[in-house]
C-alpha cells in the first residue's frame, strides 16, 4: 500500500488545539543500573514502578492522529529554524559562511560543509511534514495547525545561541519519535483501544517511519556538534528520550517540549508560510524517499 493509501485511514482533520505547559526540564541520560536485573528466564520479578505506570498512562492516551500531528508540528517547527539559521546573522559565522556571506556565497574564510548540512536538514524537514500531510489528509502547509513559531531573541544571532538550540531541539525531536516507535509497537501487538483502528501492518508501518526519521534527527543533533566544535560529537552510544514519555498527552509528552515554540512569550514570531515560500533559494537536494509500506 502506498504512503497515500495509509493516510486514508486517519481523520482529514488535525487536532489544532494544543495545551500551553512550561518548559519541559531536559532529563539527561536515563540511569540504565535496573537494566541489569532484567535477565532472560530469571523468575525475578520486580514490582513497576511509577514512572513506568506513568508512561504506559500517557502513551495510551496518544492517538494515531495525536501523534501524527505532533510530529508535522515539530517538523515544520524544525523548518522554519532551519530556514532562518541560514538566513540569519549567524550565517556569517566563521564555522558557516563567513564574515559577509550567506548560505549561497560561503566566504573562503567559512566552511561550505558546515553550510550544506544545514542545507540538506532544511531539505529533510520539508520531506517529513509533508509525508506527515498526507498521512493526515492536509491539503497543504497552510492548512497545518500551526503557521508561526517563537524563538528566543537572538536565536539566529550568534553560533553559541543557534547550535544550542538545535541540540535542543533535535534531541526533543529524537526523544518523539522513540516514544513514536514504542507506541506504534505496542498498539501493533495488543489491537486495543485506538490500535484498533489499524491494521498491524500499518501500524508496523507507521513505526518504520517513524524510526526512519529519528534516524534523520539524529544526524542533525550530530552534524550541529560538529558546527559548534563540540567533540567527540557522536557522543552517545544510543539515542535518549530526553526526558519524554509520550507523544502528545501528559506534562512529559514532545507537545508539552513543543509548545514554548508556540507563544508570543517566547520571543520573536517566524512565518512558515514565509520558510516554505523561500525556502528554494538556500536548500539542496537529498537523496531517498519514505519508507515503502
Amino acid at each position: 500500500m502506498k504512503t497515500q493509501e495509509a493516510g486514508r485511514v486517519i481523520d482529514a482533520t488535525a487536532q489544532t488545539r494544543l495545551e500551553r505547559r512550561r518548559f519541559l526540564t531536559r532529563a539527561g541520560m536515563v540511569g540504565l543500573g535496573a537494566a541489569a536485573t532484567l535477565t532472560l528466564g530469571s523468575k525475578q520479578a520486580s514490582a513497576e514502578s511509577a514512572a513506568e505506570k506513568a508512561q504506559e498512562k500517557a502513551q495510551s492516551m496518544d492517538t494515531v492522529k495525536e501523534i501524527f500531528t505532533a510530529a508535522l508540528i515539530a517538523e515544520d517547527l524544525a523548518t522554519t529554524f532551519y530556514y532562518n539559521g541560514l538566513v540569519g546573522p549567524v550565517i556569517q559565522d566563521v564555522n558557516l559562511a563567513g564574515p559577509g556571506g550567506s548560505a549561497t556565497n560561503v566566504q573562503p574564510t567559512g566552511n561550505a560543509g558546515n553550510v550544506n548540512y544545514l542545507q540538506a536538514a532544511l531539505t529533510e524537514e520539508i520531506a517529513h511534514a509533508d509525508l506527515f500531510r498526507s498521512l493526515l489528509g492536509i491539503s497543504g502547509p497552510n492548512a497545518d495547525p500551526v503557521q508561526t513559531f517563537y524563538f528566543p531573541a537572538g536565536s539566529f544571532d550568534t553560533l553559541g545561541a543557534f547550535t544550542g538550540l538545535l541540540d535542543t531541539l533535535e534531541n526533543a525531536f529524537i526523544g518523539a519519535y522513540l516514544n513514536a516507535i514504542q507506541e506504534f509497537s505496542v498498539k501493533s501487538a495488543r489491537q486495543d483501544g485506538d490500535g484498533n483502528k489499524y491494521s498491524a501492518e500499518q501500524l508496523d508501518f507507521f513505526a518504520k517511519v517513524a524510526a526512519s526519521i529519528m534516524g534523520i534527527e539524529a544526524e542533525h543533533r550530530v552534524l550541529g556538534r560538529v558546527i559548534s566544535n563540540t567533540n567527540p560529537a557522536n557522543n552517545l552510544a544510543y539515542e535518549q528520550t530526553d526526558g519524554l514519555n509520550a507523544v502528545y498527552n501528559g506534562p512529559k509528552s514532545a507537545v508539552a517540549a513543543l509548545t514554548p515554540f508556540l507563544s508570543p512569550s517566547t520571543g520573536p514570531g517566524y512565518s512558515l508560510a514565509t520558510a516554505l515560500a523561500r525556502q528554494g533559494s538556500v536548500s539542496i537536494a537529498v537523496m531517498g524517499n519514505a519508507p515503502a509500506f
